[in-house]
């Protein structure tokens, strides 16, 4: 009974939601509203995206409650554009995505599924129903990474491609396995700048490499890279924040500073900020 109240309560509030898009774009709504195309609400979308991850990165439920709203938002404004032009509605996106979901998940919605299937096994059943949709609608044949889109920040990309080569089996056994592929790449890095320059296209090509291998690191650990990163360049910032504050405090520039000097601020600044993860 309560799970049925909230479905409800969950449908109004959407359809509020939905209501209040239509009288912004409306002769007498919001002119800035009205001015908005799918192009000019990319960046929007994109500013959306970035704030709902760093609130799941930090575990701030409260800001990920509006975050999801925000998120929400933007495809109804999306969907909103789109229903005046005569493309489709977000009830029709709606719609797709619940077909969708129960098109590729047999294993819970048919009466012969198998629910007890692994989570590796779901995703190879989810790449098999993908691929036979699209011959079903006859599209082009695709490759098992070509729907991964090239606009996505590389390092999130290079993730979601080894994913994928994951699910038929190729893949490191072991995380230790990637590793020494790290320390191979490493090792054709130092050759390519030692041999050919710190800015030949070799040295950019091995570097590439080892991004990637990296990245293949963090998949086989759990660990998203584009997180884990995010997380690293926190915590790079504050330590330097803190040498900062602790030279100019002196009435020095950190310019004038040797390597040495700042080296030494540095490791003060890892045990003064060490709790900045907590």
């Amino acid at each position: 009974m309560l799970a049925w109240r909230m479905s409800e309560q969950a449908g109004a509030r959407f359809q509020q939601l939905v209501e209040i898009m239509r009288t912004l774009r409306s002769e007498n709504g919001c002119a800035w509203d009205r001015q908005q195309t799918v192009k000019t609400l990319r960046p929007f979308v994109l500013g959306e995206t970035y704030e709902l991850l760093d609130a799941l990165d930090r575990e701030n439920y409260g800001e990920l409650k509006g975050e999801l709203g925000d998120f929400l938002f933007e495809a109804v404004f999306l969907a909103r554009i789109c229903e005046e032009e005569g493309r489709f509605s977000i009830a029709d996106s709606l719609q797709a995505v619940s077909d969708k979901l129960i098109r590729r998940h047999p294993h819970v919605f048919d009466t012969e599924g198998k629910a007890s299937l692994t989570p590796r096994e779901v995703k190879e059943r989810w790449e098999d129903i993908k691929k036979k949709e699209r011959h079903d609608a006859g599209e082009p044949e695709k490759t098992l990474l070509s729907g991964i889109p090239r606009t996505m920040p590389s390092l999130l990309r290079a993730y979601e491609l080894s994913t994928r080569a994951a699910t038929v089996g190729f893949d490191w056994v072991k995380p230790g396995d990637v590793l020494d592929k790290i320390d191979e790449e490493a090792r054709e890095l130092r050759e390519a700048v030692a041999t050919l320059g710190a800015t030949s296209p070799e040295a950019e090509e091995e570097l590439g490499d080892l991004l990637f291998a990296v990245a293949n690191l963090a998949r086989k650990l759990g660990v998203e890279p584009e997180a884990a990163l995010r997380v690293a360049n926190d915590k790079f910032q504050k330590r330097f924040d803190d040498v900062e504050r602790r030279v100019t405090s002196k009435g020095e520039r950190m310019r004038d500073l040797t390597l040495e000097q700042l080296e030494a601020h540095w490791q003060v600044a890892k045990v003064t900020t060490k709790d900045t993860k907590a």
